[in-house]
């Protein structure tokens, strides 16, 4: 079972200034209308084909996209891989933080 924590909750490590690795496996027109400014973008699409990028970065791996339905298929993937990894189960509908619009 996938590590899940709300967006609430995600909130609160960004403002603890937590060390996170936060992924939005959103389409890039979604991304684009808004996103996490902490968050990088790897596209479900393409995530396969891009998956080696998810450790690019140093701290929990977290991931998050349109309502936790993909993010969680990610994360359900890479822990199958014996990865750690966590689901925002509510996604960018729970978001309440502000929000970067464009790339």
């Amino acid at each position: 079972m996938t590590k899940e924590i709300s967006a609430a909750e995600l909130q609160q490590l960004l403002d603890s200034e937590e060390i996170i690795n936060l992924i939005d496996v959103r389409e890039p027109e979604e991304w684009e209308a808004g996103h996490i400014a902490a968050a990088r973008s790897i596209p479900l699409s393409v995530f396969q084909a891009r998956s080696n990028e998810v450790f690019d970065t140093d701290g929990e791996v977290i991931i998050i996209c349109h309502s936790g339905g993909r993010s969680n298929r990610v994360c359900e993937y890479l822990a199958g891989q014996g990865f750690d990894v966590t689901n925002v189960y509510d996604g960018m509908l729970g978001w309440r933080g502000d929000v970067t619009v464009g790339e």
